[in-house]
């Protein structure tokens, strides 16, 4: 199968972790642009208004969405995240909602948050809850 692993950034190591599992399990995956450069500290934090000008200048929101075009599956990586647990981000909304639109597979790494705003449109998608057991993407 082919996966786009998605998530928060702060879960970068995370998706390398998961990406070579997939791998040798015989999926192909993809993570998000710069992922390894966040991981080896390439990258200085960006947040508010800096980091919106450089996802515009690389475009990569609608580049990951490409990515979701051409994959079967997209696994979206919620772990805990400061005090919020199973944390889903702004664009991980996005991309899930894209990939639902697209009709593709949605798998969550845990359970969806239970304290966030959007729950009930992540239950309306029907993501796959895999509780950490990469064995179940199938």
């Amino acid at each position: 199968m082919k996966i786009a692993i998605c998530g928060s950034m702060a879960f970068a190591k995370e998706m390398l972790d998961v990406k070579d599992k997939l791998e040798a399990a015989g999926h192909v995956c993809f993570v998000p642009y710069d992922t390894e450069a966040h991981v080896k500290g390439l990258l200085k934090k960006i947040g508010g208004s800096e980091g919106a000008k450089r996802k515009i200048a690389l475009d990569l929101i609608r580049k990951h969405y490409d990515l979701i075009n051409a994959f079967d599956a997209i696994l979206v990586l919620n772990y805990n995240k400061g005090r919020i647990k199973n944390y889903i981000g702004g664009n991980s909304f996005l991309e899930m909602g894209y990939a639902y639109i697209m009709r593709k597979k949605i798998f969550l790494m845990n359970s969806i948050p239970e304290t966030t705003l959007i729950k009930q449109e992540v239950q309306t998608m029907r993501p796959i809850i895999i509780h950490g057991d990469l064995l179940k993407i199938v």
